[in-house]
């Protein structure tokens, strides 16, 4: 039995990564106007070791805050895949201060039981969501697709950590193209505390002087659908198009533009650029257009008959002066023959999944 439950430990997917208050504190600072009057919800969190639950509750009077729920999934493998074992799913509510000392004192937090396992996806999870105005948490990174769509189908204000590899998912790239979703104000290579259980890494891992357990990512950041004021800063270009330097796609028309910072500012036509762009993104300047990957011939960019990274299809939504030919209210242009398209997902595997899982969940 004991070599039973290790193997499902083993095969599991490994999504416990526990945030720092520092990157928290780093990103949503950006927010507070955003959460005076307003319930709060961090549904994927132990609230005993959250930082989500530390950050809102020691923060409820100065932010304004009018309620926070936590809820905490009871793990069914606990003595595997858990270092904070709960015999119960349960749920924390705060008020706020009652005693005047600005402290989160236990007889001030409301404890409940769920009767089912507090997964976000359960009905009494779903009741807690409803109250909700804005939801902050680490979700489970192999779930993110099916939490973010969660979030949409309620129409609810978030704040979430992701993997960005989660851009280029096909039903999560068409909300950032929409404006429903984007980048969050800092671009985090976050580390975080694991299990014990968690396998020793050759890179990005390491132990510390208790013991515990961490790993780093340089491929961490945030996502939201809350106004920030980043959002709305133009990009300053200062390069001027060149054939040469600006080539054309072989499966595209459209230029390519290797680095962000190097955006063309009298090119009006479709550009090819990375995804680094979405941190800079003011979509009051730039319109989204696609990706290489939904609408390139091939399923990728290629320049010279060489394959390159990536890209995000945009255009400049202002013009820059009368430009002889500039059509800035044509539709982006598809390849021709388009009975030969291929259709490609990115394959590259979210961090926080082993390949096998993140390919079978794709």
């Amino acid at each position: 039995m004991a070599n039973k439950n290790l193997n499902q430990a083993k095969n599991a997917k490994k999504d416990e990564f526990y945030t720092q208050l520092v990157d928290i504190e780093n990103e949503l600072r950006h927010y507070r106007a955003h959460f005076k009057g307003k319930t709060v919800l961090c549904n994927c969190d132990d609230p005993r070791v959250s930082n989500f639950f530390h950050y809102f509750s020691y923060n409820f009077e100065q932010l304004g805050l009018k309620k926070l729920i936590t809820t905490c999934y009871k793990n069914q493998n606990r003595d595997l895949f858990s270092q904070n074992d709960s015999e119960r799913a349960i749920w924390l509510e705060y008020l706020g201060d009652k005693n005047g000392d600005r402290v989160p004192n236990p007889e001030e937090i409301g404890i409940h039981y769920f009767n089912g396992d507090g997964d976000f996806r359960s009905a009494e999870c779903i009741e807690l969501l409803k109250q909700a105005d804005i939801v902050v948490t680490n979700p489970p990174f192999s779930l993110f697709r099916e939490y973010v769509a969660q979030l949409m189908k309620y129409g609810k204000k978030f704040v979430i950590l992701g993997n960005q590899n989660a851009i280029h998912y096909k039903d999560i790239f068409p909300l950032i193209k929409n404006n429903q979703l984007w980048l969050g104000s800092t671009l985090s290579f976050a580390k975080f505390k694991v299990p014990d259980y968690y396998e020793e890494r050759s890179t990005r891992f390491w132990i510390d002087e208790t013991g515990q357990k961490w790993r780093s990512f340089g491929n961490i950041c945030w996502f939201t659908n809350l106004d920030i004021s980043k959002r709305h800063e133009e990009m300053i270009l200062y390069k001027s198009y060149d054939a040469e330097e600006y080539p054309k796609y072989d499966n595209f028309d459209a230029i390519n533009v290797n680095k962000t910072s190097e955006i063309p500012m009298d090119y009006e036509d479709v550009m090819g650029v990375p995804i680094t762009f979405l941190d800079k993104y003011n979509p009051e300047q730039f319109e989204i257009l696609g990706t290489s990957t939904m609408d390139m011939s091939k399923g990728a960019p290629y320049v010279g008959g060489k394959r390159i990274y990536e890209r995000i299809l945009i255009r400049r939504r202002k013009p820059i002066g009368d430009v002889v030919g500039a059509n800035n209210d044509s539709p982006l242009q598809m390849p021709t023959q388009p009975d030969t398209y291929v259709h490609h997902e990115i394959t590259t595997p979210v961090a926080a999944e082993d390949p096998e899982s993140y390919n079978q969940n794709r």
